[in-house]
């Protein structure tokens, strides 16, 4: 079995606890829709957690955004392969801005977990043309796009190097973790998008 294909054994809500574990002001915590916006909330709600509802695709932009507004901030953008899959032009971005304040992770599960589990382009191919079983691999991807800093994890061996790197290494920094298919209990956040800008924008700039 080849290291695109082997199954998964991380689990994503201990991971990204140790991933947000002592999060300080200093750490400004974008996530994506769905199972990443409920990660970070599991791990522990806060107001500089900006996670988002009904924007695929809209997190690695927002951390750029923030990264290049808010230069003494360490901004981490945490999200799926979905998710990722729909804003591939923002890793491009990323690479020419080359923000050294921006660590994105992506738990990839190979699924869209939001509309039924079915398989992401990240998946494995079992029918395609060249039945490579290789899916699609987006920390390749980010590394095209010129982002130098990019790394797989798959083991849990690597995760507290991956901690370090995501919370402290120069960026831009790009993390791709294979993470099990798994049912989670959905762990909300306020689900009201004006309360969640305000919270936020009051707890980084002190008024609302």
């Amino acid at each position: 079995m080849s290291a695109n294909t082997q199954k998964a054994t991380l689990q994503r809500r201990p991971l990204v606890k140790k991933i947000l574990e002592g999060a300080d002001d200093n750490l400004l915590v974008i996530a994506g829709l769905g199972s990443s916006n409920w990660d970070i909330t599991e791990a522990g709600d806060r107001p500089l957690n900006m996670p988002l509802w009904g924007s695929m695709g809209a997190p690695v932009g927002m951390g750029l955004g923030l990264a290049l507004a808010q230069r003494t901030k360490r901004v981490l953008v945490i999200t799926g392969d979905g998710d990722m899959l729909m804003s591939l032009g923002s890793l491009a971005t990323v690479a020419s801005q080359q923000p050294d304040n921006l660590a994105i992770v992506v738990l990839d599960n190979e699924k869209f977990g939001e509309t039924g589990n079915q398989a992401t382009h990240t998946s494995p191919r079992n029918n395609g043309p060249t039945d490579s079983g290789a899916g699609t691999d987006l920390a390749m991807i980010a590394r095209g796009c010129g982002i130098a800093d990019t790394a797989t994890v798959r083991e849990a061996s690597e995760v507290a190097q991956l901690v370090k790197d995501v919370r402290t290494k120069t960026g831009p920094v790009f993390r791709l973790v294979k993470v099990m298919v798994e049912k989670l209990e959905f762990v909300m956040p306020p689900q009201d998008g004006a309360h969640l800008k305000d919270r936020f924008r009051q707890a980084l700039l002190g008024h609302p």
